[in-house]
């Protein structure tokens, strides 16, 4: 099981950020929002993740690192649930995550937030294979 998160797992490239934005889907799980897009273009990893605390929420930045900190462990944690999916259904995914809280959430809480989100992104994609199936 391999827990990596290294920069193949990054989503830096600004015009997948922009597509994201406008022609993606939204999910939303409490205190996260996760902006996401299936492509076609072949990438390193199964998906890449951008992480986001805003600005307006947490004036500080080391509010904000330390909160980003935090979602990328967590995601880090919690990876295996999307990518076995992913790599199952020969998939290619980028993702937008936004963190929406007022306040710090603890590790444990966020811990279990993220993988509840990741769950959902796999129910919601796999809803959409069975509705094209069935057309």
């Amino acid at each position: 099981m391999d827990q990596t998160f290294g920069k193949k797992y990054k989503l830096c490239r600004q015009k997948l950020i922009d597509s994201v934005f406008k022609s993606g889907t939204t999910v939303k799980q409490y205190p996260f929002v996760v902006h996401f897009m299936e492509i076609e273009e072949n990438l390193e990893a199964p998906f890449q993740i951008t992480v986001s605390a805003p600005k307006r929420l947490f004036k500080k930045a080391h509010d904000r690192n330390r909160i980003k900190r935090l979602m990328r462990e967590t995601i880090r944690k919690n990876k295996l649930i999307l990518e076995t999916f992913i790599t199952t259904n020969n998939k290619q995914l980028i993702l937008f995550m936004v963190y929406t809280s007022k306040e710090e959430m603890k590790y444990d809480v966020l811990l279990r937030k993220t993988e509840q989100l990741f769950t959902q992104l796999v129910n919601k994609f796999e809803n959409n294979d069975t509705k094209k199936n069935q057309q």
